[in-house]
Parts: C-alpha cells; structure tokens; sequence
C-alpha cells in the first residue's frame, strides 16, 4: 500500500479514518503518562522476584481488615486506605526503601501511590490486578490476622 491508496482510503471512509487517529492519540497519551507517574506496577513474578532480590522491602495491603484476614501476600502489612498516611511510622521508615502496595484489584494501590510520590517516596510499586491477579497466577496467600 503506498501513500496514494492511503489517502484515498481515508477520502473515502472518514468516520474510520479519524476513529483510528483518535485511538493511536488516546494509546501515545496513556502511555506517556504512565513514563511520568511516578511508580511501577509489578506483574505477580514481577513481584516475587523483587522481594526475593531485595532487602527492607516494604508491602502495604490497603484491603480491608476482614479481606486482609481471609487471605494476604506473606510479610504483608495491613493498612486499610482511611488510616493510609505517608508519613505514618510504618510508611514514613521506609521512604528510601522500596514500597509495594497491594489491594485486591489494583485500583486503590494506584491512587495511594501518586500520595507517596508527592511525599517523596523513590520507590514505589503497584502489584497490577492485586490480590486477584496474585490469585489469579496460582499463588499462594495466608490466612489470618497482621502479620
């Protein structure tokens, strides 16, 4: 296909002509925005292999107490999303240190990330999916109260 055929496709078909470049902008600005948010989404073996690979590793799980108790990532903390304050003890110790927060979908970790970000956490990860994507990979969780 060269230019000529190009042009006239898109002469003759605008609806898809400007639907197909309102999609590769909306692909070009979602991508450029997740290069400047500030923090890194971990697949599950993503993550395993930073835990495994790193020391002072902090994971936070933002579920909720019950939810926490039915099954979490081992060497989780709990800190459910209303008490979650950056400069908070458990937080605050790690700002150098690489943080990894989990949630069961992935939604709340994200938004709780950019607040690290603005505290000047360096080191911050998301686990993409959260808990349902842990389980989702065959991983194992553990059942009980705070770790």
């Amino acid at each position: 296909m060269n230019l000529e055929e190009l042009l006239a496709f898109a002469g003759r078909n605008p609806i898809l002509s400007l639907a197909l470049g309102g999609l590769t902008i909306a692909i070009l600005f979602t991508e450029i925005a997740r290069l400047f948010r500030g923090y890194k989404s971990l697949k599950p073996a993503d993550l395993t292999r930073l835990v495994n690979q790193q020391q002072n590793v902090l994971m936070v799980d933002m579920s909720a107490i019950a939810d926490y108790e039915k099954g979490h990532i081992a060497g989780s903390r709990n800190l459910i999303p209303s008490q979650f304050d950056p400069s908070a003890k458990p937080l605050a110790a790690a700002k150098q240190s690489p943080v990894i927060l989990i949630c069961r979908n992935g939604m709340t970790s994200s938004a709780n990330a950019k607040r690290l970000k603005k505290a000047g956490f360096e080191q911050i990860y998301c686990l993409d999916g959260g808990i349902t994507a842990w389980q989702q990979a065959g991983l194992p969780l553990v059942k009980g109260k705070k770790a």
